[in-house]
């Protein structure tokens, strides 16, 4: 058990069964013991035979025998049986004699056999042996990066699909300007794709050479100048005969390259433009990438360690959660272990500082070596003679092939690292909609509190109208003193010309009414109350209520325009009213009031007039119509003699009925001012209540112009804080959810 901390090797045995048909495949699957199977294929051609009845059935692993692989059409068939996801091929020791460098290369996703057979080579395959051959055949199956997945890790990744397009489902309902989504959209879409590896540095830190020697061969350039200007993905593709490799470039800008290596098989790695270079758009597209990288793998150059530009890129991939394992390129330039290690030591440190953590994951490599070493062949003789360099050779070149060991075990997911690529690669997309959810949130709370203010505003700015009610009743005040004033000094002038009329000394008015019985002809008195007193009045009256009517008005059509003006400026494009609504707000602030007007319209001067002539025509009769003419006679006299000791004498020679008629006269005079008073209060109370209504109403109109035209603001204000507060609990919700998928992913282990 090589993940065992013990210091002695547990070897378990496995038990395999050899068949030879599918029924006998099927039937050692479900027997008790098997390990995996050892498939019989002969020279027989059993492709499909096999992938419709044994894998469809079969749950253990199933390796194959064939022949000779020197005959081409069985080295096909081992092909297609590998690509449709046979665990691996077994052949004897001779048949392996007859299989060329380039067709173990294509069976095998080793690239150790390509190497010298040095002691430190061979040091090297023996510890690639261990791996699982199977997981880096060509063309295998993969999903989420891997070759096989258990039920549980199947399940967790369907789960997390569906968790994460619900998460893009409520960032674009959140934010619907957020660009980042797209990177969400791209890492779940990478889900089913294989391990997706980024390699990122500044140029010139030997980036394209690294990736050549993990791949093998030279396929890409290498300079002292930027030579990759957009982001470029290597896949995996065979090669036709008269080509290496072929590239694409799509729509987006990025570039496809497909490659005959193996490695890319269940792996896609990433080159990306250096993190220093002059172009800000190259190291732009370099940031944008980074959120979708499984693994980053950050390759510094040993001579020049930690620049500004490598540290500013580290604090951004920070924000983004990334695992990130350092390679320091060039290592071979240090003389010896001692100067390696103190390098190591001094760029240890200072990423603990600024990634903030204990564990840093550093490989020392050369890759121009490493390359060499797999592009090269060497005879045993060559070897033998070289021996003696092999030792500085091998700490120079030991990180690389211990980084490529820890890439390896990446392919294999029923081991530790296998599994901790799982959760890398799970764990890429749910980082990207953390950071995502966690933007929207940040951008929910600013439009939740927006819309509050907004709706606040509307409800603030409706209820306002209230005051404007109490300052139009404060302003009615000045109308209202302006109507009684005129009320009251029409009505003293009134009561003055009832005094100086209602005189014992107005003895024609007294011979008229009472001696000769004048009916018909109207008095002097009558026709000063029409002409000079109510009728001036009421002219004057009904302009005044004109006027207070026009004010009204007026304030009614201030206010309504205030308050359709402040919605609008509030909200250019806020709201767009129908145009029924426009109509409506319209039809309500034209509505007029104009009772006090009418109620002075209704009041006739002519019947004042006449009213006033009867009261005073009573008061005569009453006082002298039952006199006899002596009677009437001696009062008259009494009433024009200087009030003397000759007038009481005078007055004793007066009938008693005389004196009491003259004794009542100012009593009857005193009841006709009063029933003036009477009647000018009951007009001015009549005119303040019209006018009471007349405010009202106004104030009503505008209230209701208001709330017809807010409404709509209202309503909208309303409905956007809702709509923002269920989205708000909508990110809640699928943030727990995404924590949730986290625990789950970290809780994965090896069964």
């Amino acid at each position: 058990m090589m993940d065992s901390k013990s210091e002695e090797l547990v070897v378990l045995p496995l038990v395999a069964r050899i068949v030879q048909t599918p029924t006998a495949a099927v039937d050692a699957s479900n027997s008790e013991g098997a390990d995996f199977l050892i498939y019989d294929v002969g020279g027989n051609s059993q492709h499909e035979e096999l992938v419709s009845s044994v894998f469809e059935h079969v749950k253990i692993p199933v390796f194959v025998m064939v022949g000779s692989l020197g005959d081409r059409k069985l080295f096909s068939e081992a092909l297609n049986l590998l690509e449709s996801g046979v665990s691996g091929v077994v052949i004897s020791m001779e048949d392996l004699k007859s299989v060329s460098d380039d067709d173990f290369g294509k069976l095998f996703y080793s690239a150790y056999a390509l190497k010298n057979k040095t002691e430190e080579k061979v040091q090297s395959n023996s510890q690639l042996n261990v791996l699982d051959l199977g997981n880096g055949f060509p063309g295998r199956k993969a999903m989420a990066g891997f070759t096989s997945l258990h039920d549980r890790e199947q399940q967790l990744l369907e789960k997390e699909k569906l968790v994460l397009r619900e998460a893009i489902h409520v960032i674009e309902k959140a934010a619907p300007m957020m660009e980042e989504v797209s990177l969400l959209s791209d890492a779940v879409s990478q889900l089913d794709e294989p391990f997706l590896l980024v390699i990122v540095g500044e140029f010139n830190s030997g980036k394209s050479t690294f990736i050549n020697a993990l791949l093998g061969k030279k396929y890409l350039k290498d300079g002292v100048v930027p030579t990759t200007n957009e982001i470029t993905f290597l896949r995996y593709a065979e090669s036709d005969v008269d080509e290496s490799q072929r590239c694409e470039k799509h729509p987006d800008g990025q570039y496809v390259c497909y490659l005959p290596a193996s490695v890319l098989n269940d792996m896609i790695i990433v080159d990306t433009p250096g993190t220093n270079v002059i172009l800000q758009r190259q190291q732009k597209l370099t940031e944008e990438f980074v959120p979708r990288a499984d693994l980053l793998l950050f390759v510094m150059s040993a001579d020049r360690p930690l620049t500004e530009s490598e540290v500013n890129f580290l604090r951004y991939t920070q924000q983004w959660s990334k695992k990130v394992v350092f390679v320091l390129n060039k290592s071979d330039i240090y003389q010896n272990k001692g100067e390696l290690e103190v390098a190591i030591g001094f760029i240890k440190e200072n990423t603990q500082k600024l990634l903030n953590t204990d564990c840093v994951t550093l490989y020392p490599v050369s890759a121009r070596l490493a390359l060499e070493a797999k592009l090269s062949t060497f005879d045993d003789a060559h070897s033998q003679s070289n021996r003696s360099s092999n030792d500085n050779f091998h700490w120079k070149t030991k990180g690389f092939y211990e980084l490529e060991k820890y890439l390896y075990g990446f392919l294999d997911a029923s081991t530790s690292t296998g599994i901790e690529r799982m959760k890398l690669k799970l764990g890429t997309p749910i980082a990207i909609a953390e950071q995502l959810v966690s933007a929207c949130q940040g951008l929910v709370r600013q439009e939740c509190q927006q819309a509050k203010q907004d709706l606040l505003f509307v409800e603030d700015l409706v209820n306002s109208v209230k005051e404007c009610t109490k300052k139009l009743e404060i302003d009615s005040i000045l109308w209202k003193r302006q109507v009684l004033s005129m009320i009251n000094s029409t009505q003293a002038r009134v009561v003055r010309l009832v005094e100086s009329t209602l005189q014992l000394s107005n003895v024609d008015l007294v011979t008229s009414y009472v001696f000769r019985g004048e009916k018909s002809t109207q008095m002097p008195a009558t026709t000063s109350v029409q002409n000079d007193i109510l009728g001036p009045a009421v002219l004057e009256g009904q302009n005044l209520l004109g006027e207070y009517t026009k004010w009204l008005q007026s304030k009614r059509d201030q206010e309504g325009q205030f308050y359709k003006q402040s919605f609008e400026k509030k909200w250019t494009s806020f709201v767009n009213p129908s145009d029924q609504v426009e109509l409506d707000a319209i039809g309500v602030l034209e509505r007029k009031s104009e009772v006090s007007r009418r109620v002075i319209e209704d009041f006739s001067a002519a019947a004042a007039s006449k009213l006033f002539e009867r009261e005073i025509r009573e008061v005569f009769l009453g006082t002298f119509g039952g006199l006899g003419a002596a009677g009437l006679s001696a009062s008259l006299l009494t009433s024009v003699l200087p009030t003397t000791l000759e007038d009481l004498l005078a007055l004793g020679l007066c009938s008693a009925g005389g004196l009491l008629a003259v004794s009542n006269f100012s009593s009857r005079r005193q009841q006709v001012v009063d029933k003036v008073k009477r009647t000018a209060d009951g007009l001015a109370r009549e005119l303040e209540d019209a006018m009471q209504k007349d405010l009202l109403e106004t104030t009503r109109t505008v209230e209701d112009f208001v709330k017809v035209i807010g409404k709509p603001y209202q309503d909208r204000a309303q409905h956007r804080l809702d709509k923002v507060l269920a989205t708000a609990e909508e990110l809640t919700k699928i943030e727990k959810k995404l924590k949730a998928l986290r625990i789950d992913i970290q809780n994965l282990h090896v069964s």
